[in-house]
């Protein structure tokens, strides 16, 4: 009797913390196709994997590699028929030549986006090493160029004590080319708890950087889902990975919701449309914990759950990058999502792209 009481306890536990509902009365999403990777695939030296961003810029996706030892960006064709993705062709790699910002700025990339000849990079840092999160530009050859400034609260070393692989995870340019927005994937330790599989305060940061002045000029607060589903090894985890902005200030949000114990479907990815128009501006606040503001809001418009029988696999992955492709030849948006595969450390994980059709409404 007392499993059963826990059991039922759960699910309507989880009924509150997550989001189940698709509205599609501002934007919809269909699935149209996806393709798998070989595993062990090499190209100059590098073994291909770890992909957690990618981005789409003048016919060539560029494809950032989260292994800090080697930290990597592979140039890409992903040429797309019939409303499908022929192949994958990886061309080129540009590896990061070493500089002394990464001896306090450990480069575990999260995020890209291209400007002009530029490369703009979002990385988690090291917290544990006291290693601060990151955003940076490289040349197309992967020389350092410049870091923009980030709020004291996000470094290593900050009151807020950011979490260890949680900072910045998502990055975008913003809607009005003047700047990057950069999303947390995780709380700072004393603005929240992490999500649970009960509802949470979990205040994420979505920071928008200045092109020009290299510093933050604005911010607001997004929560994520909690837990989807009942860990059974006791870890669980869910965060942003990866953030559009479509509109002034709309934005699509990809989060991504792990629990162990289920193998290759422990994964749950969800995209969001977010409005954070009326939100407060959060940037002079030390600890959100202690102040009171307008959180961005927020409706599901995809749950890749609805899609794991047409995938190739039918796994549903450690998705965490998403990039607006070419237009498809009805003129609605394609999007490209990818998939880390983490070097398949965990489980037999893959690295996998998948094809969104997006229509704005």
């Amino acid at each position: 009797m007392k499993k059963i009481l826990i059991s039922l306890l759960s699910i309507g536990i989880l009924g509150c913390a997550t989001t189940k509902k698709i509205d599609e009365s501002n934007l919809e999403l269909r699935y149209l196709d996806d393709v798998i990777i070989p595993q062990n695939l090499k190209i100059e030296g590098t073994k291909i994997g770890g992909l957690s961003a990618i981005d789409y810029h003048k016919g060539m996706y560029y494809l950032v590699c989260d292994q800090a030892s080697q930290p990597r960006i592979y140039k890409a064709e992903i040429p797309l028929i019939n409303r499908s993705i022929d192949t994958v062709i990886i061309k080129d790699v540009i590896v990061l030549k070493d500089n002394n910002f990464y001896t306090h700025h450990t480069p575990d990339l999260e995020g890209i986006r291209i400007n002009k000849n530029e490369l703009v990079i979002s990385a988690e840092g090291s917290i544990h090493n006291n290693k601060h999160p990151s955003v940076f530009t490289i040349s197309s050859e992967g020389a350092f160029l410049s870091a923009y400034q980030i709020p004291e609260y996000f470094k290593a070393s900050g009151t807020q004590k950011p979490r260890n692989n949680g900072v910045f995870e998502g990055l975008s340019e913003s809607f009005d080319k003047s700047g990057y927005w950069v999303a947390t994937e995780l709380p700072l330790e004393l603005d929240g708890p992490k999500p649970k599989i009960y509802p949470t305060k979990s205040p994420l940061r979505f920071t928008k950087l200045n092109k020009n002045t290299q510093t933050a000029q604005r911010q607001f607060v997004y929560t994520p889902d909690g837990i989807s589903k009942f860990p059974i090894n006791w870890f669980a985890i869910n965060g942003v990975t990866e953030i559009l902005e479509y509109a002034e200030d709309k934005f699509l949000v990809l989060e991504r919701a792990y629990s162990a114990g289920y193998g290759s479907n422990g994964n749950t990815v969800k995209i969001f449309d977010v409005d954070a128009s009326k939100a407060t501006n959060t940037l002079k606040m030390e600890n959100l914990s202690k102040n009171e503001y307008q959180k961005a809001s927020k409706r599901l418009v995809f749950n890749f759950k609805s899609v794991k029988e047409f995938l190739t696999k039918k796994t549903i992955d450690n998705i965490e990058g998403m990039t607006f492709g070419p237009d498809l030849p009805n003129g609605k948006k394609s999007l490209i999502l990818v998939s880390d595969d983490n070097f398949s450390s965990f489980s037999d994980q893959i690295t996998q792209f998948i094809l969104l059709e997006l229509e704005i409404k």
